[in-house]
């Protein structure tokens, strides 16, 4: 496998826009395809969504998806069909197996809290990988963590790998694929891992990646076969980086 570096910018990114939501797409979904974006190794969606107090997303279904969800600022309220629900914050790792079917609904908790309580909107991440098998039992998992161990380096947010079942806060019906998360602080450093797919979300802040420069709040770096790599901070930080160790089809 050749070593492939690819940068994508935030301003490359497909949006889509309404009156309630602001989302960012890394790769194609729903209306927006683009036949050479659909995924990097195992990630089909790592969408960057903004939504305002009082909004969000109504109940909708899934299927045979892992579905990770990340909180950047503000809190949303998730509600599923197999009764399990959770208020998600900034350190809570969340995740939903879709499996032979679910359907859930994702709003800004002002939704709860009712009219003009806050106006602070949400913005989170979502992320989907490709489980092991289909048809399997819907589930859900969620669980804090440590803010000093965000602070502290890359921590296994969600891992199906077995070299991680140790160390994952919740675990996703994934064999070959992991979810990292790190706050850095200026000039603090970590390295992804050396894996044949990484995907690195810059979800706030900047920071320089080894070998390929400046990355802002938005930018991404697909790393095929490109070994470890050291990231900087350039100022505070927030990273979301995928260890992957196999991949789909083109």
């Amino acid at each position: 496998m050749a070593a492939v570096v690819d940068i994508r910018r935030a301003v490359e990114r497909m949006r889509s826009r309404t009156s309630w939501l602001d989302s960012h797409h890394s790769f194609s979904f729903g209306p927006h395809y683009d036949p050479a974006n659909t995924h990097h190794g195992l990630l089909l969606v790592n969408n960057d969504d903004v939504v305002d107090a009082g909004t969000g997303f109504e109940t909708h279904p899934h299927r045979d998806m892992e579905i990770v969800t990340w909180v950047i600022r503000g809190s949303l309220v998730h509600q599923d069909s197999t009764g399990n629900s959770g208020l998600i914050y900034p350190g809570l790792a969340q995740r939903m197996s879709a499996g032979t079917g679910i359907l859930h609904s994702e709003k800004n908790d002002a939704w709860t809290l009712g009219a003009g309580e806050h106006d602070d909107p949400v913005h989170f991440i979502q992320m989907w990988v490709v489980p092991d098998t289909s048809s399997s039992t819907p589930g859900y998992e969620q669980l804090e963590i440590d803010d000093a161990a965000l602070g502290a380096g890359l921590v296994t947010v969600a891992s199906g790998m077995p070299a991680h079942h140790a160390d994952a806060a919740i675990r996703i019906g994934q064999r070959d694929a992991a979810l990292h998360a790190a706050r850095l602080a200026p000039g603090q450093q970590v390295t992804v891992p050396d894996a044949p797919y990484v995907h690195l979300f810059v979800a706030a802040g900047a920071v320089t990646l080894e070998a390929a420069g400046e990355l802002a709040a938005g930018d991404a770096v697909r790393l095929t076969g490109a070994g470890a790599r050291t990231v900087t901070a350039s100022e505070p930080s927030e990273i979301l980086v995928w260890e992957m160790n196999s991949g789909l089809a083109a």
